[in-house]
């Protein structure tokens, strides 16, 4: 893993973290949502990688404001699968690191933002 920041690192370990949650929940018969949380919890940390080549800084805050989105949408199923007790797993983790990982991709994007426009 190379050295691209505390967001690349984060978003990478919080990819393994939705990697070990998804073959709990295939080992539980969930083929469903499973799906749906491995596919948008492994895709922030590609966005991050991919904002690390960016071409502009456009190009960048597209990156990261995708990263962002698909956290959210990570939390999102993250607290449906909590509150419909669809699979017998505790969430806690998954879900306080979604939710840093929403707050920092927050940040860089409204700061990516305000830096482009003055």
């Amino acid at each position: 893993m190379n050295n691209k920041g505390p967001v690349y690192k984060k978003s990478f370990e919080f990819s393994l973290l939705i990697i070990t949650l998804y073959k709990a929940m295939i080992a539980k018969n969930e083929f469903v949502i499973s799906k749906q949380i491995l596919r948008s919890g492994t895709s922030i940390g590609a966005n991050v990688n991919e904002a690390s080549a960016a071409e502009s800084k456009k190009d960048f805050l597209h990156k990261m404001a995708i990263s962002s989105k698909e956290a959210r949408e990570t939390l999102y199923w993250l607290h449906l699968l909590e509150e419909s007790e669809l699979i017998d797993i505790k969430l806690y983790d998954e879900i306080q690191k979604c939710k840093e990982l929403v707050r920092i991709l927050t940040s860089i994007v409204k700061t990516s933002k305000l830096k482009m426009n003055t």
